[in-house]
Parts: C-alpha cells; structure tokens; sequence
C-alpha cells in the first residue's frame, strides 16, 4: 500500500524544524534496522515526542507505527491523519486488541514505536515502565530500541503552556543498542534491563544537554535531582493519581 499521508507530514515537519532552528542532535540512529520488525520503545517528556522518536528511524528509511490512545484517532484534524499514517489505536479498556494489532504489525515487518510509561511524565525521569513492550518483542521475536529524548518538554509538555514557536531549542534524540528477546529469561527481566537503560541514557542527555536556565523561573524543564523545579517522582506520582481520580465517572 503506497505512503501517501506519512511522507508529506515528515516533510512539513522537518520545513517547521528550519524555521524554527530546533538543534536537532541524533545519535545512534545505525541501530535502527533498515528492513525487519523492531520496537523502538521511548522515554516520555512532550506530547511531541512521536515525531521525534520517529526522526531516529529516519536515517534507515523506516517509518514508526506509534501505539496511541484512540481518543487521538477520533480527533476530526489527528485522527485522520494519524490513520493514515497507520499508527496504532489503544483503547485502554481494551488493551488486547491494540496489543494484538502492534504484534501483527511487528511479524509483518513493521517499526513500531511505544511509550513505555503510558503517561507524559511530570518529574521528567524515567517512570515506572509497563511490561507490553517486553512481551510484544518476545511474542513477535524482534529487537527492542530504547531510544532517549531530552528537551522535547520545553516545547509541551504536561502542566505547562504550549510553546511550539519556540525557537533555537536543541533536541536530545539517542537510539541504543538493540536488546534481543532471547537473552533474557522472563518478561520482568527484560522490562527491568530497559527501564535500566533509558533512565541511564536519559540521564545522560540531560547533563550533556547544551542548554541552561536562563533564570530561577526557568528551572521548571529540569528534573528535581538536577535542581529543577520540576515535581519529584513521588510529588508527580501523586498528581497523576489525582488525575486518574478525576476523571472518573
């Protein structure tokens, strides 16, 4: 089936990128397959993540199909898109069709792209990750890439304005080493190993990051052991609970 919405959207995408002089740094993006199914699974700081975890497959010609929450997918301007683009749909009340569909796509040969962490998180390190990624590489037998983003937050993040015109801003994009299925004894194995990984990757881009502060008020992007001012991993645990409570009926 010929590509006819993902190509213009990577191409609008990267127009919007110049103009804005983002300073774009992708590391690593050789381990990323040129051919075969893979999981590139993400540490998660910015509603715009997707677009840059999938700039990491960009250099082997890869396209990412992202898992999603369906509500995007209903959106009259995103979801048309993002059906075009053939990403996947989660339905968080049911997770096995989506889980399904993303093994389907990796056995057919298909980049899939996942947040392990489900949610933007609001402590800017790595949370708690979910064992679906895991069992998705070993159900489908493929290599999981963690990749690390750092920066993206400034742009949008959770709990904080929009500044998408934002200019000069540098985006931290690390793709690691492959992590294959075979060498690991169980699920929780391999879902402890990643989460090792990203969060030592991730803090890695944040201390090489080439920005600063400007100020005190300027803080907010940091993490709290970075002397952020960012919520702690327990302070944001908390508010997405709240949230979660929030929102139910």
């Amino acid at each position: 089936m010929p590509e006819l919405v993902y190509p213009p959207v990577i191409a609008a995408c990267k127009t919007m990128f110049r103009v804005l002089d983002l300073k774009l740094a992708v590391e690593g993006a050789h381990h990323v397959p040129r051919t075969g199914g893979v999981v590139l699974a993400s540490n998660h700081v910015s509603y715009l993540d997707f677009i840059f975890c999938g700039l990491g497959a960009l250099e082997s010609r890869r396209l990412v199909r992202f898992m999603a929450k369906d509500a995007v997918f209903r959106h009259r301007v995103s979801g048309p898109l993002m059906r075009g683009m053939r990403h996947i749909p989660v339905d968080r009340q049911a997770g096995a069709e989506s889980y399904a569909a993303a093994v389907r796509a990796l056995r057919a040969g298909e980049a899939v792209g996942v947040f392990p962490e489900a949610t933007v998180s609001r402590s800017l390190t790595v949370k708690a990750l979910k064992s679906g990624t895991a069992r998705m590489a070993r159900d489908a037998d493929v290599p999981v890439l963690p990749v690390a983003l750092w920066g993206s937050q400034r742009l949008w993040t959770k709990g904080r304005p929009r500044t998408l015109t934002r200019r000069h801003t540098p985006i931290t994009i690390e793709v690691g080493e492959p992590m294959l299925p075979g060498a690991y004894p169980d699920t929780a194995a391999m879902t402890a190993d990643l989460a090792a990984r990203l969060s030592a990757m991730v803090d890695r881009a944040q201390r090489e990051y080439p920005d600063r502060p400007a100020g005190p008020e300027d803080r907010w992007w940091l993490p709290a052991h970075l002397d952020g001012t960012a919520p702690t991993p327990e302070e944001a645990a908390a508010l997405d609970a709240a949230d979660r409570e929030a929102r139910k009926p």
